[in-house]
């Protein structure tokens, strides 16, 4: 895939019908979707549990466009060949997760696929600046990491200004993960995101036999965005 900073949609299937997710993932990339976002927890590292490797491989076929895996697990090194191997186009570390980001980062890279680095809400921005040339997204979480449906925490704005100027000319996507909508998806794109996951604002309403309301969500967060 080509790298652009057109603004890109990403649904997190977290808020998806459990029981149907193969005409999910088919229905929201109809709409629109840009990329797939997959929320990988532990139970541990954040207070939920999801998917493993096995589900990852199940939702393959069914995404055409691009599978983001979000790893909120701790530790992250040994499962990153699984995830890779399920299918994964681009898999997210967070930092916070282990003692040795650049070998994260570089076990991602040695299975082919792309790198992410997310950060927590109180991790400071400069924390990613020695990792970027190791990175292909910077995931800036913007809710506490573990639950759908929370608020957007603000003062993150801030952060995405900060590591937008870090990154200059890099070819680096900025993602903002939690408490995406229309009222703050122009915050954050002003700021310097071009990739945003929405679970709650793309799915509600919808069901997979009423696509078009996730169609005309995912529209009306684009549309905010200008």
């Amino acid at each position: 895939m080509t790298f652009d900073r057109r603004l890109k949609i990403a649904p997190s299937i977290l808020s998806a019908d459990f029981s149907d997710f193969g005409r999910e993932i088919r229905a929201i990339e109809d709409q629109g979707a840009d990329w797939v976002h997959v929320d990988v927890m532990d139970g541990h590292f954040v207070p939920n549990l999801t998917f493993g490797p096995p589900a990852v491989r199940a939702f393959r076929p069914h995404v055409r466009t691009f599978m983001d895996v979000h790893l909120m697990i701790a530790p992250v090194d040994p499962y990153i060949e699984a995830y890779a191997e399920a299918g994964a186009d681009l898999i997210t570390a967070h930092v916070e997760a282990g003692p040795h980001p650049h070998r994260t980062l570089q076990a991602i890279k040695a299975t082919g696929k792309r790198a992410g680095l997310a950060l927590n809400p109180g991790t400071p921005a400069e924390v990613a600046e020695p990792l970027l040339d190791l990175c292909d997204l910077i995931c800036v979480m913007t809710v506490n990491p573990g639950f759908g449906g929370q608020k957007f925490i603000h003062p993150c704005i801030t952060k995405v200004e900060r590591l937008r100027a870090m990154i200059g000319d890099r070819p680096i996507h900025i993602e903002i993960d939690g408490g995406v909508d229309p009222q703050t998806a122009p915050l954050v794109v002003a700021a310097g995101a071009d990739v945003l996951v929405a679970g709650s604002a793309v799915f509600k309403g919808g069901t997979v036999d009423a696509a078009d309301v996730y169609g005309r969500n995912m529209q009306a967060i684009r549309d905010s965005a200008g």
